[in-house]
C-alpha cells in the first residue's frame, strides 16, 4: 500500500543526497515527468483507498503517462510551442482532484470511527 509513498520519499531523499543538476535542455521534460509521477502515486493512493488498486495498472499508468507528456513535451519543442503546458493544466487537476478526494475519504472514515 505505502510502497509507491515510500519510492517517493527515497527518491527525493537521494536527489538531495547527491546534487544532480539537470541540462537547461531537459527542464521542461523533468517537470513533466516528476508530475506525472505525483499524478501516478496519487491515483495509485486513491486507487488504494477504494479498494480498487491493480498494479498492472498503476505501472502502465506511469509509463503511458510519463511517455505521452514527453512525447508532447518533445512536439511543442519541435514546432516552437508550449504544448507541454497543457499536460502541466492536466496533471495538476488531476493531482488536485485525487488529493481531495483523498483528503474526504480519510477524513470520513476517522470521523466515522470516532461515532
Amino acid at each position: 500500500m505505502w510502497l509507491p509513498v515510500v519510492g517517493l520519499f527515497l527518491g527525493v531523499a537521494l536527489g538531495f543526497l547527491f546534487s544532480v543538476e539537470i541540462p537547461l535542455g531537459y527542464v521542461k521534460y523533468t517537470a513533466i515527468m516528476i508530475l506525472a509521477a505525483i499524478d501516478t502515486i496519487l491515483g495509485g493512493l486513491r486507487a488504494q483507498v477504494e479498494d480498487r488498486f491493480d498494479l498492472g495498472i498503476f505501472l502502465s499508468g506511469f509509463v503511458v503517462n510519463a511517455a505521452f507528456a514527453a512525447l508532447l513535451t518533445g512536439i511543442g519543442d519541435l514546432l516552437g510551442l508550449d504544448i507541454y503546458l497543457g499536460a502541466v493544466i492536466a496533471f495538476s487537476i488531476r493531482i488536485f482532484d485525487n488529493v481531495g478526494f483523498i483528503r474526504r475519504d480519510v477524513l470520513t472514515h476517522y470521523l466515522k470511527l470516532g461515532r
